[in-house]
């Protein structure tokens, strides 16, 4: 009996000192600065601007939710390869299209996802037909070119076999290989092929709404720190349920 009872007291203390750990949302309130990762190189997500600002969809959004916050936003630029440690080591929040994983869940939570998206690819226009599929794509003599460290690249190195496969550092320009034919496909979420096409005549989005691959977009949070995700997680349910989410997304993706 004696045993028993101090077992259930060391279970109450346990239980005691984990709800009294403070959570990640309280201190983004006492501190009032919202520390933000993302790669920034990603449209219509979230990029960088020459001067060390940045804008796009989730930029909106976690400025947004700063504000319910009563914090101010200050980004952390997060290359993709980097974008884990650098999110564990210095973030509260990490942004900028990023996709659900299963070893991103390793190392920390992931919001309700607020995007369905897949892998898609995008080529010269007058490519199209002849890249429809993955078998299409995974022939000798072709090039894909990827971003390094994200979720494209490993679709792309699990996908082909036979296709040459260029790692491209330049987020931001890697459209522009194509254009000059220095590869002939990228794969990337649909709903960036969607927005590259519009940026760069020449180049179209192959079937973008019906993937190649299913997949989600979320935003990471802190492993372990259920209080601070139930609190992001009824943000983004209400910024959907009151429109709001449907109002920035429709400012970025046309």
């Amino acid at each position: 009996m004696v045993v028993r009872f101090a077992v259930l007291f060391a279970v109450a203390l346990v239980a005691t000192s984990a709800d009294a750990q403070e959570s990640r949302l309280d201190a983004i309130q006492k501190s009032g600065v919202l520390r933000v990762c993302t790669p920034g190189d990603y449209r219509p997500f979230s990029l960088a601007r020459p001067d060390g600002s940045y804008e796009g969809l989730d930029v909106d959004l976690v400025q947004s939710m700063a504000k319910a916050l009563g914090a101010k936003v200050e980004f952390v630029k997060a290359p993709w390869a980097q974008l884990m440690d650098t999110f564990v080591d210095k973030c509260d929040v990490g942004v900028g299209g990023i996709s659900v994983t299963l070893d991103r869940q390793k190392r920390a939570f992931f919001t309700e996802p607020y995007m369905v998206n897949g892998k898609a690819p995008i080529t010269k226009c007058d490519n199209v037909r002849k890249f429809q599929s993955v078998a299409d794509i995974d022939k000798p003599g072709v090039t894909v070119i990827e971003n390094p460290g994200g979720s494209n690249e490993r679709f792309a190195r699990g996908a082909f076999k036979q296709a040459k496969i260029v790692i491209f550092n330049d987020n931001t320009k890697i459209f522009d290989e194509l254009l000059k034919g220095n590869a002939d496909v990228m794969i990337s979420e649909s709903v960036e092929t969607i927005a590259q096409q519009k940026l760069h005549p020449g180049l179209c989005a192959v079937n973008p709404d019906k993937p190649l691959q299913y997949g989600e977009m979320a935003y990471l949070l802190p492993r372990g720190d259920a209080v601070f995700k139930a609190w992001v997680d009824q943000w983004l349910h209400l910024a959907k349920a009151t429109g709001e989410y449907d109002r920035t997304l429709a400012t970025w993706v046309k």
